[in-house]
């Protein structure tokens, strides 16, 4: 039994030794700890009265899971007792170690075939992230490729790339073609009116340069929005040419179960 007083934690220091989480990952593999205890090696200490594999049952208790852990913004950290910065930034770092771990390696040899392609790239980056992220995909004249940028990040409701930032990179690396993408943490994937208009000023700002938009990728909780696949990416094209572009008719949304 675990040497503490009633009502107060001493601590994990005051653990027999096999019972540490730490000693415990080292002698028997990390997949022989709880949740609460790899988040506890994280945060290293609690705080008084509450020792790190309480602290970590806090945070499972709080959220449910590591994932949605993962998923909440880290304002929401901050409302569990007993973490505060240094230890939010630690879990953090952690969780998204793990997220680019899952990514696949290797951006030069991938080749975007298509935009079921796109799509599912741009997904596994982009779906459930708290907050709004917008990215460019740069790619050859053999659609592969060369690199993929985070241009900006906003709050959960909006975000607002400068597209100067957008073209210079492309300029850059000497891209062909681009596909823009961002996410909608709301889960929605139907696009916005500033969504539409970024996407027109996008086009208008590339061609001079011989670059073309290849898609504009919205992605939500399940299912992602193709502005190629459903035919607004050519009307955009053909309205970045008028100074006074048409009104559009509302279009239906194709979802695309990636």
């Amino acid at each position: 039994m675990r040497n503490q007083t009633k009502g107060k934690s001493k601590g994990i220091i005051s653990w027999p030794v096999d019972e540490r989480p730490r000693e415990r990952l080292l002698s028997r593999g990390p997949h022989s700890l709880t949740d609460a205890e790899l988040i506890a090696i994280m945060v290293r200490i609690g705080f008084e009265g509450t020792s790190a594999v309480e602290l970590g049952r806090n945070l499972m208790k709080q959220f449910g899971s590591l994932r949605a852990m993962a998923e909440a913004p880290l304002s929401a950290m901050f409302d569990v007792k007993g973490l505060k910065g240094a230890k939010v930034a630690q879990l953090a770092a952690a969780m998204e170690i793990a997220r680019r771990v899952s990514l696949p390696d290797g951006k030069k040899r991938i080749q975007i075939k298509g935009t079921a392609q796109a799509g599912e790239y741009v997904k596994e980056r982009l779906r459930g992230l708290p907050d709004e992220y917008f990215r460019v995909l740069y790619l050859n004249r053999q659609n592969r490729l060369l690199d993929d940028v985070l241009i900006a990040h906003g709050d959960v409701d909006y975000v607002k790339p400068p597209i100067r930032s957008i073209i210079t990179h492309a300029l850059r690396t000497n891209a062909s073609s681009l596909i823009a993408a961002h996410n909608h943490p709301s889960g929605t994937i139907e696009p916005s009116e500033s969504d539409i208009i970024l996407t027109r000023d996008i086009i208008s700002a590339a061609r001079p340069l011989g670059m073309k938009i290849l898609d504009h990728i919205i992605v939500g909780k399940e299912t992602t929005y193709s502005f190629a696949d459903s035919g607004l990416l050519d009307e955009l094209e053909l309205e970045s040419f008028s100074p006074y572009p048409a009104k559009r008719k509302q279009m239906k949304i194709k979802e695309s179960a990636l």
